[in-house]
């Protein structure tokens, strides 16, 4: 269980920095407010996404093992 809360940790600490990154590059570009917004967005994101990745990746290694053992 240790292993799998530090993959949530991990992955979605990239994942949610990558992609907030990318939005918030997009929609409002470097100005004064980027890094604040981004900062910001990447927190609520991260608060969102890991317990989504706790809770979703256990059904989801299931339907693929599904998918494959067939």
């Amino acid at each position: 269980m240790k292993q799998k809360i530090a993959f949530a940790l991990i992955m979605g600490s990239i994942t949610t920095g990558i992609i907030s990154f990318t939005l918030i590059l997009f929609n409002i570009g470097f100005s004064e407010k980027f890094l604040g917004v981004w900062l910001k967005s990447w927190a609520m994101a991260y608060i969102v996404v890991i317990p989504a990745i706790l809770i979703l990746s256990p059904l989801i290694e299931k339907f693929v093992k599904k998918m494959f053992d067939t």
